[in-house]
């Protein structure tokens, strides 16, 4: 085979994959700007925007919004999350999380319910708890953060001392203000 070969058959397993997803009640706006690969599982309801990637064992509940431009690399996502403009790899994502655009979850990232992050919003191997907010161009990383804690734009978790990781806790009910830099 040459590699127009194997890119045809490509194109033709993609859109069997979602084909079939939509038969099964997920909507796809642009289907041929998007691929989904075949551990993937995606609940009823659900709309996948364009040029969005679902790769690995990521699995999206029911009633979510994906993308468009977002790829998602195994995670789990929950029922009811928008997801725009953004990437995940490795990460947990609870019922009614609303991220991006533009977020960026990397690995042992864990947001709760309800947890809203915005635009340009970073997170690593941290555990946000429920009802947590993330102003836009914040990182978290190596963080558990409590149960309705609003952290203010440009915050960032400053927790590498060169040589160390000195893992960062915030606890419920705080309120984190802008341009905050927590060492």
């Amino acid at each position: 085979n040459t590699r127009v070969d194997l890119a045809d058959c490509e194109i033709a397993m993609r859109k069997r994959i979602i084909r079939q997803w939509m038969l099964d009640g997920v909507s796809f706006l642009d289907p041929d700007s998007c691929s989904v690969g075949c551990e993937v599982r995606i609940g009823q309801d659900t709309i996948i925007l364009a040029n969005t990637h679902l790769r690995g064992s990521t699995s999206i509940g029911e009633n979510c919004a994906i993308g468009p431009d977002s790829t998602l690399l195994n995670t789990k996502v929950g029922n009811d999350c928008v997801i725009s403009y953004s990437v995940t790899e490795k990460a947990i994502i609870g019922d009614q999380v609303v991220m991006g655009p533009f977020c960026h979850l990397r690995k042992g990232a864990v947001l709760m319910d309800g947890v809203h992050m915005g635009n340009f919003g970073e997170v690593k191997e941290s555990i946000l708890a429920e009802g947590v907010k993330v102003g836009h161009f914040s990182y978290i990383g190596d963080a558990k953060i409590g149960k309705n804690v609003n952290i203010g734009a440009g915050t960032v978790t400053c927790n590498f001392d060169g040589k160390m990781k000195h893992p960062t806790e915030i606890g419920e009910n705080t309120f984190i203000g802008s341009d905050t830099m927590l060492v």
